[in-house]
């Protein structure tokens, strides 16, 4: 079971800066469009599968589609909205998760009317998959033919050019440039820490709170429901006051809850942590896109976008197999205060480097 959850997010270390750098060099279509053929094909193979290995490889060839997508949508939508980025892409970022967030229950009502007919579930699936794909080749603009003639003031907010650039090249450039690899840390440690709690508060609500299984439920749910209810207006705050406040309060909001969590078991505060955790998590990231696009070199975005989902996807991974080991030595206590000290020591670490990106 452990093999086959981790196939879906494997792509997303292997591809995401690869499909980024592609993307830059094709367009954000032709990329998306390819993408989009993956979520539709992909449903399809489930209905064929017997054995675990081979559900293994459909969630590895599955897990290309979100890999490819994301970090490709991201640079197309840095482009086309320069002054509004952050609250752009976090709109996007809400409208995914409200997607992820849908789907268990959509798919839970299908296997409960068909009892537990999983062929006739991603049947399902595979039609709404290719009814995307052709809504999104209608949708989806093509490139420009012509090069736009760009401001060199601006970088960062000139619209969208193909540019000729060996993938190679571009993603050196991007390697290079110290203040994105900064920001996609950050990134990194906030999905590192997100991935941890995700996977381990159930475990301390329900063996060491021995809360009700709804009460479970809420406290869960609250930070989920938060983010994409506060993830435009967190992003549209930063686009205001800049990006460096909303990361460095974000980091602070999101980490000095969890040395709470230990030390509490009662439903209320348990819940209002959560509420707290999943604000300052808005916070992060909703700025950390829109802050590596604002530093990117003209023609990149899609580079940088992958870079960030790369390393994104390694903290995210990490963060449940490092934290299981310190849960098993240390404890609760040991884990959250562990996961608590990263978002605070790296936020530390962003105020040390902010000169960077004055400079």
């Amino acid at each position: 079971m452990g093999f086959v959850a981790a196939a879906s997010t494997v792509p997303g270390i292997l591809i995401s800066l690869p499909a980024g750098s592609l993307s830059d060099i094709l367009g954000r279509r032709k990329v998306l469009l390819f993408s989009c053929v993956i979520f539709a094909s992909a449903p399809f193979l489930y209905t064929l599968i017997d054995s675990w290995w081979q559900l293994v490889l459909v969630r590895f060839y599955h897990g290309f589609a979100t890999a490819i997508f994301i970090p490709v949508a991201r640079a197309a939508i840095a482009e086309h909205y320069p002054s509004k980025r952050a609250e752009r892409i976090s709109t996007f970022t809400s409208a995914t998760i409200v997607g992820r967030s849908i789907a268990p229950f959509l798919g839970g009502f299908v296997l409960s009317i068909t009892v537990w007919n999983y062929h006739t579930l991603y049947l399902i699936v595979g039609v709404v998959g290719v009814t995307t794909l052709f809504i999104a080749s209608m949708l989806m603009p093509g490139e420009d033919k012509k090069p736009r003639i760009q401001s060199a003031k601006n970088p960062s907010e000139m619209p969208y050019e193909k540019v000729e650039l060996r993938p190679t090249h571009e993603w050196v450039e991007v390697l290079r440039d110290f203040r994105i690899i900064v920001v996609a840390t950050i990134d990194a440690a906030t999905y590192y820490v997100y991935g941890a709690v995700e996977f381990f508060i159930t475990g301390y609500l329900k063996n060491v709170a021995s809360l009700d299984a709804s009460l479970i439920g809420i406290v869960t749910g609250m930070q989920i429901a938060l983010i994409p209810i506060l993830g435009p207006f967190m992003g549209r705050l930063s686009d205001r006051i800049g990006r460096e406040v909303p990361i460095i309060t974000g980091l602070i909001i999101s980490g000095l809850p969890l040395f709470v969590i230990p030390y509490t078991i009662q439903f209320l505060p348990l819940f209002f942590i959560s509420m707290i955790y999943g604000l300052g998590f808005s916070l992060i990231t909703s700025s950390t896109p829109a802050f590596v696009s604002d530093i990117t070199k003209r023609g990149a975005h899609g580079a940088t976008m992958g870079l960030l989902a790369t390393i994104m996807d390694i903290g995210q991974t990490l963060g449940p197999i490092v934290t299981g080991i310190i849960l098993s030595v240390f404890g609760y206590s040991g884990s959250f205060t562990s996961l608590g000290t990263i978002l605070l020591g790296f936020c530390i670490f962003f105020i040390i480097f902010r000169r960077l990106f004055s400079s």
